[in-house]
């Protein structure tokens, strides 16, 4: 399954480390939390992110080079450059050309090559050269073959297989197969009149990459393969419809994917992928499928090849010449997110290295990085083992919450509530870094073949995955780099918190216990309560996909998250741009259930005893505003109308806003009246954990 994690923004590119500040003091104000950036004039009850955030936000500027400004941002600017200091000096040493022996030397080769901006530029488009011709003379079948590496290959493809735990066999692996084939951020971008000013802007980018290419009538193919794209669209599953496990498990037999969606060559696309010799699939979105076949099939052969084309120039931009990189950068990040200016080079070559968002566009955090090895050496310099005590104790406290609250639950029955229990404890949490390093010796990294180097890194990356298909599940993988600034809950039932994401504003180990429950706290409870959201909730204590609850308990708990659906349905964060109850609604229970849990436990742990009072603020107040300062931060509009139709997290202000309007205590402790704006009447209030 996929896995579920806090961010919303900047969750991959926002490298942190753990902050230990010598004198002993938090980052934040004298206890944690930053009060000099509250905005006093702003009432709790009328928007309780500004009151925390508002004098800060107003202050705050975006920097060119980036759509955001966050205090996650901010503590990845420190890390970012620890992160260079490490590939700086790796490159120093790495052996010249071709293979470097060591994790350091291949490390530093591959950062190497992307600093070599003069051999980049002399280059151009030659590194995709080859590729760009074998796609002009490809037949269908040869098309289907190129889809199938995908994963280790530049270029698109109308399906993308990734090898993950089996939802109904949770002790073996399964591959998964799910419509792909769009280069906008969603369906919307291509139906609905709001995005037709970046349908535009898409369709004369195409234009300019084939141009780049040699491609013959840019302008003219550029058009047919919008047509193409819009055609994948119109088959697509909505992202809400995703989110359903079971609509998205659909085991299918090899021998039946030609019946299911004709037209397309299976056979040539799963040899390509090295899955050739599996007896069955899990198709995702299963009535999409014949029509993105047919789509495939009925449109000429000549506009598949110019997708093709254009999709490889794409993917391979921000390895390429100036012309290239400026061109993917104006439409990827300019037009689709606001972000004013290109990342220096080093910045882009430390994401590129390390995995992240190198310019925005990117298809995956991990496609062609070398990011496991980045974070051995970035875990083994700045990550003190201490931290893992404290995080431990922080989990095991929030799991005793969960616990406690979910024997309370007055809405499920005994037999539901015994299974969640068996559930819960089933959870391994997992901090810092991997038990187990990655294999990288048989890597070949040359420090004069960037897109070689890339490829390479992808095509090792697939191998690794294609390798374990058959042996037992490690329940000791990670899905995250110990430099990811984020947390997730995942298939194998395991919450993981990279070393990153141990930073201020999120942990910081001097700040006041309060703050910490409130943001850390906070955090993992979010985790913990994705296994029982309205999808993890549909995985029983094994991680298998199975219907656990009684029938009641469900309807009760369909309900409470249709109203909290409909709470957020209804904020529309810019001027025509709704958040979508339905597509946040995963996030928005673990928000929820996070900030409630962590007050939960922040009063176990005062052990009977009064909660110190600092600033003026008591901690039921410092949990909730600690809460608040971890989503501070300022968005431009035009990432904010990308995120609301793409992405499962709402928009930062509503992950405090949405939730404390919920949470009952939240109305006492800050003094919230009818006539609030953020007023909620106590029957219309969701309680859910």
């Amino acid at each position: 399954m996929k896995i579920w994690s806090i961010c919303a923004l900047g969750a991959a590119m926002a490298l942190a480390t753990l902050a230990l500040a010598a004198d002993g003091k938090p980052q934040y104000g004298d206890f944690g939390f930053d009060q000099a950036g509250q905005d006093l004039s702003t009432r709790p009850g009328d928007d309780f992110f500004r009151f925390a955030n508002g004098a800060w936000i107003d202050k705050a500027v975006i920097a060119p080079d980036k759509p955001s400004i966050t205090l996650r941002l901010l503590a990845a600017n420190q890390t970012e450059a620890r992160i260079h200091e490490i590939l700086e000096d790796a490159a120093t040493r790495a052996e010249q050309r071709p293979t470097p022996p060591l994790i350091e030397g291949k490390v530093g080769a591959f950062y190497k090559a992307f600093m070599d901006e003069a051999r980049v530029e002399q280059l151009g488009g030659k590194p995709i050269a080859g590729l760009v011709t074998a796609i002009r003379g490809m037949d269908r079948s040869q098309l289907a073959a190129l889809m199938g590496r995908n994963n280790a290959e530049f270029g698109g493809s109308l399906f993308s297989v990734y090898l993950d735990v089996d939802l109904k066999d949770p002790k073996h692996y399964a591959a998964y197969i799910n419509q792909n084939g769009l280069t906008l951020p969603d369906r919307d971008y291509y139906l609905k009149p709001d995005f037709e000013k970046q349908k535009a802007a898409f369709e004369a980018y195409v234009a300019d990459l084939l141009g780049q290419v040699g491609w013959s009538d840019p302008a003219g193919s550029a058009k047919a393969v919008v047509a193409f794209e819009t055609a994948i669209a119109n088959a697509s599953w909505t992202k809400e419809k995703q989110r359903d496990p079971v609509a998205m498990y659909n085991r299918t037999a090899v021998a039946d994917l030609d019946k299911l969606a004709p037209g397309f060559d299976w056979k040539a696309y799963l040899d390509a992928a090295k899955l050739g010799s599996l007896k069955s699939v899990v198709v995702g979105e299963k009535s999409a499928f014949p029509l993105i076949a047919k789509a495939f099939a009925d449109t000429p052969v000549e506009t598949v090849r110019a997708w093709e084309a254009f999709r490889t120039a794409d993917d391979a931009a921000p390895f390429l010449s100036k012309a290239f990189v400026d061109a993917h950068f104006d439409f990827h990040a300019r037009t689709l997110t606001g972000q004013a200016e290109l990342a220096v080079r080093w910045k882009r070559g430390v994401h590129t290295v390390s995995g992240g968002d190198y310019g925005a566009g990117d298809r995956s955090d991990y496609f062609g990085t070398m990011g496991w090895a980045v974070g051995e050496l970035y875990a083994a310099k700045y990550f003190p083992p201490a931290a893992k005590a404290k995080i431990n104790q922080l989990v095991l406290n929030l799991k005793a919450a969960f616990h406690a609250r979910l024997e309370k639950l007055d809405w499920m029955s005994p037999k539901t509530k015994a299974d969640a229990i068996r559930k819960l404890d089933t959870y391994v949490i997992k901090v810092g870094y991997p038990d187990k390093s990655r294999d990288y010796s048989k890597l070949v990294i040359a420090d004069d073949d960037l897109v070689g180097d890339v490829r390479r890194t992808a095509a090792h990356a697939w191998d690794f995955y294609v390798a374990r298909m058959n042996g037992p599940v490690d329940r000791g993988d990670w899905s995250m780099t110990p430099q990811t600034n984020d947390a997730y809950n995942g298939g194998l039932r395991d919450i993981v918190f990279p070393a990153a994401i141990l930073t201020p504003p999120i942990f910081d180990p001097n700040a006041d216990d309060a703050i910490n429950y409130g943001a850390a706290g906070g955090v993992i409870g979010h985790e913990l309560t994705h296994g029982f959201d309205d999808q993890g909730r549909q995985l029983d204590a094994t991680g298998a996909l199975r219907d656990w609850w009684a029938p009641k308990d469900a309807a009760i708990f369909k309900a409470r998250a249709a109203m909290l659906g409909a709470q957020y349905s209804t904020y529309e964060p810019v001027p025509g741009a709704k958040v979508n109850g339905e597509l946040t609604m995963g996030e928005n229970i673990a928000d929820l259930g996070g900030l409630t849990l962590a007050l939960e436990a922040y009063h176990a742990s005062l052990h009977g005893k009064p909660a110190p009072v600092l600033g003026g603020l008591t901690g039921d107040q410092r949990v909730m505003l600690a809460w608040a300062q971890a989503w501070r931060g300022k968005v431009k509009d035009d990432y904010v109308r990308r995120q609301v139709v793409s992405d499962p997290h709402s928009p930062r202000q509503y992950r405090v806003n949405g939730v404390v309007r919920n949470i009952d205590l939240w109305y006492q402790i800050f003094d919230v009246k009818p006539g609030d704006k953020l007023y909620l009447e106590p029957q219309k209030r969701v309680h859910i954990w």
